[in-house]
């Protein structure tokens, strides 16, 4: 049975690019995203959700995105949905469906702002690889981006 997965979103970061480093050394961002959605009811009533989408990246994309992103910026992100399990302190079987980026594209201006569901321009970045699947980073191949490829 084949099987397909992939995510595309566009939102804006809940908090800065939180950056880290696994004991290899590999840099591993968690980023969180809002994405708001309008709609209007049987009554005529406009209403608007949010749904926020915890996100994260390997490697010098990672380290690109802590970089270049903060609170409030608008992002678009394709991925893969990967389902988190662990025991909490309790001994309670815990799980967390996030995002892995794969390719993410900066969105507006040079001067971080950006009106809800985008703006103009922008760059492109796109990992050459993905993490290995035991969550500890590894899965090297990913590029490293030099300045002239970020587009601010």
């Amino acid at each position: 049975m084949a099987s397909f997965n992939q995510v595309i979103i566009l939102g804006n970061l809940t908090r800065d690019v939180e950056l880290r480093h696994t004991p290899s050394n590999q840099a591993v961002a968690n980023i969180g995203l809002a994405m708001n959605r309008q709609y209007q009811t049987k009554d005529g009533e406009r209403r608007e959700e949010t749904t926020f989408v915890d996100c994260e990246a390997w490697g010098r994309q990672a380290e690109v995105m802590a970089q270049y992103l903060s609170k409030g910026r608008p992002v678009f992100i394709q991925g893969r949905l990967k389902l988190d399990t662990w025991q909490d302190q309790q001994g309670q079987n815990r799980s967390k469906l996030k995002v892995v980026v794969e390719n993410f594209q900066f969105v507006g201006g040079r001067d971080g702002g950006g009106a809800p569901g985008g703006g103009g321009g922008g760059g492109s970045y796109s990992s050459a690889g993905s993490p290995a699947q035991d969550g500890g980073g590894g899965g090297g191949g990913h590029q490293p981006v030099s300045d002239d490829d970020i587009p601010f």
